[in-house]
């Protein structure tokens, strides 16, 4: 397995609590990235309950008080620091998480890709 990285976007355009940037995985799986307590994070774009995107507007993946991720089909709620469930119908159920960092400024999440 080796690590093939994604550049998602300049580091700046992610406020704490506020909207996240969606992204495509060059394996084709959609993802996105926020920002919570100064740290980014990134995770799969899609809510272990029934399999849907969390965002019903893009970006918008945190509630009203920016505190906790949001799934906009079911109400699950998670941990933006891990994507553990916090309540709801993700039962237990987190989100899948993915490396990320930021470097000279720029988000970039590393993704798993097997080769054949």
């Amino acid at each position: 397995m080796c690590m093939a990285a994604v550049t998602v976007c300049a580091g700046a355009l992610l406020a704490d609590g506020g909207p996240g940037r969606r992204f495509v995985l060059k394996a084709g799986d959609e993802a996105f990235v926020i920002r919570h307590g100064g740290v980014v994070r990134a995770y799969r774009n899609r809510c272990p309950h029934r399999g849907l995107e969390l965002d019903w507007q893009e970006g918008q993946f945190f509630d009203a008080k920016g505190e906790v991720l949001l799934c906009s089909a079911h109400g699950a709620r998670y941990d933006p620091a891990d994507g553990g469930c916090l309540g709801g119908p993700c039962r237990d159920q987190g989100l899948a998480a993915l490396i990320c960092r930021e470097r000279d400024g720029w988000i970039v999440v590393e993704e798993p890709h097997y080769e054949r």
